[in-house]
């Protein structure tokens, strides 16, 4: 209708007007409201130098935290160490209370042996195989121990045999001097008895 009319030069007055008004309306809500934007940017402003002294704060923070951590770590790495190896000689000591006993019987053993002591030996080595090896069975020297145990039986058999062999065979080379001891030693003891027996009469 305005282009139809030939209006529009007067209907474009109109529209300036009205939009001179839009904008003045504008311009007086922005200024209203301007005071309150500028507040809240300086309040944000402040909040961002706080947030970031927070931040700086929480940094150094952890970076202590860090590097203490780390002190602690090493610490409680260096304290599993030592407490693996207590328990390491803990069960070291024991193992080394219940081999002691055994090793000790084994070397009187020996001993025993070396010294000729035959029947002792064997009463070792009966206590050792019955009373002492069945509680250490699972250690590898024990188990050689136990095989070894005929060995040391059949050693102390022959070497026994060995030595009364020898002595029947002393006793054979020397038995005449051996009777001769025996008939001296009779004589005097009967010498003995008959003076003994001479004293004992009644007196005439």
């Amino acid at each position: 209708s305005v282009y139809d009319g030939e209006e529009h030069g007067r209907f474009m007055e109109k529209l300036e007007a009205r939009i001179r008004n839009h904008d003045r309306e504008i311009e007086k809500m922005c200024n209203f409201h301007y005071q309150g934007f500028v507040d809240s940017i300086t309040e944000l402003l402040k909040v961002r130098g706080e947030a970031q002294k927070l931040k700086n704060q929480v940094t150094d923070t952890n970076r202590k935290l860090q590097n203490e951590g780390k002190e602690l770590i090493i610490a409680m790495e260096e304290l599993k160490q030592c407490r693996l190896q207590q328990r390491n000689i803990s069960a070291t000591v024991d193992k080394l209370t219940l081999c002691l006993p055994v090793l000790e019987m084994y070397s009187k053993l020996r001993e025993q042996m070396k010294s000729k002591r035959h029947y002792p030996a064997l009463k070792t080595l009966e206590h050792l195989e019955h009373t002492y090896l069945p509680q250490v069975s699972h250690y590898r020297f024990c188990k050689i121990m136990v095989d070894n145990i005929p060995k040391l039986r059949e050693e102390i058999k022959e070497v026994s045999m060995s030595d009364l062999k020898d002595f029947l065979e002393s006793i054979r080379k020397h038995s005449d001097k051996i009777g001769e001891t025996a008939m001296k030693q009779a004589g005097k003891l009967l010498k003995g008895r008959c003076c003994l027996v001479l004293l004992c009469q009644p007196w005439k």
